[in-house]
């Protein structure tokens, strides 16, 4: 089968590898979309990060490159494993893309997300979306009922979202102020917005405000280059500032407004992967006693989400703005989303 091999910084392949079997406790789940994640771009640019290089293979997986790219997919079920029984041939499901070892449990409560050596498939091996076919332990499926496969495919970076909402502590009523409008930027605000929250969006891009707005996911969008957002968000609090704040845009001076405009007591959660060490003012952390929390990926998220959609309080399928075959995923799919990225929140590819 046709699979996207990740080799090297800047050397993705689209090889022929075998075909996975349906093994005890699995289940083989034909690809129908996957989506193209930042992660992956920083693979492409400046890795290997997640992707354990040739030579050292990750301490779980036993794999190291070349490995099969994608975490993102949506699918069917075309084969049980022995031992499966509670799902169904043809059912439509998603995957939580997680590489644990097999005695961390991920029972509600648990934070496997924080386990050693955690890491993800279509990263650090086991197979991954960009590919006709993948086995995944049970455990890891997730029925969406349904949900067309196309936007199933954004439940895997939507839960990104959805589990920074709740690392937040933010409850309905609240105000949350959004730094950045990419991607993640975008569905966290979504994922605050179906939650009950009033939403400001904090982005320059002209593309990205206008996509925010088309979409409904921001009650308020402000330009940095155009306004003083902090004295915006406190002019539409009352004087008071926002309740919550979500870092998005992994820049230094969206960490610092931030600071700025949320409220004394307030929780910032970091949903950014940095590339740099940021230069941020902390003093205004100190003395407004601002609680700054990170938070990586998702745990016990996906069902929750899942649900957000399917009761149409979430609609994804303004956000898949590309759709390509496998054979142009770097022409039409890496290369628009480095060269054309504000014009984009999610391209999907279909293995």
């Amino acid at each position: 089968m046709k699979a996207a091999r990740y080799h090297d910084r800047g050397d993705i392949r689209i090889e022929d590898v075998p075909a996975p079997e349906a093994t005890p406790g699995t289940v083989l789940i034909d690809v129908a979309w996957c989506g193209i994640c930042g992660t992956d771009l920083h693979e492409y640019l400046d890795g290997p990060i997640f992707v354990p290089p040739a030579g050292h293979p990750h301490p779980i997986s036993g794999e190291a490159a070349p490995v099969t790219l994608g975490h993102e997919m949506s699918g069917t079920v075309a084969a049980l494993g022995a031992g499966v029984t509670d799902l169904q041939i043809g059912e439509h499901v998603v995957v939580e893309p997680y590489i644990i070892r097999d005695d961390v449990p991920a029972d509600p409560g648990t934070e496997y997300q924080l386990s050693p050596d955690m890491n993800f498939i279509g990263l650090a091996g086991r197979g991954g979306g960009l590919s006709e076919r993948i086995a995944v332990e049970r455990r890891w499926v997730h029925p969406v009922g349904d949900l067309p496969l196309d936007q199933a495919a954004l439940i895997e970076p939507l839960s990104v979202g959805h589990h920074a909402f709740v690392r937040s502590g933010a409850r309905s009523g609240d105000v949350a102020l959004v730094g950045g409008g990419g991607p993640i930027g975008l569905l966290t605000a979504a994922i605050c917005k179906a939650e009950g929250l009033t939403v400001i969006l904090s982005e320059v891009s002209a593309a990205r405000k206008a996509m925010a707005t088309r979409t409904g996911v921001a009650d308020h969008v402000l330009d940095p280059t155009e306004v003083d957002v902090p004295s915006e968000v406190r002019a539409l609090t009352g004087g008071r500032g926002a309740d919550v704040g979500f870092e998005c845009a992994g820049v230094d001076v969206v960490l610092d407004t931030l600071l700025d405009a949320v409220r004394p007591g307030a929780a910032i959660v970091n949903v950014s992967i940095w590339g740099h060490r940021p230069v941020v003012d902390l003093e205004k952390l100190v003395v407004k006693e601002i609680d700054l929390r990170g938070t990586i990926a998702y745990a016990n998220d996906h069902a929750a989400t899942i649900e957000l959609v399917r009761s149409g309080k979430l609609d994804l399928a303004p956000f898949i703005t590309g759709r390509i075959a496998l054979d142009d995923l770097i022409e039409q799919g890496f290369d628009q989303l480095i060269h054309h990225n504000e014009d984009h929140v999610k391209i999907l590819v279909r293995p």
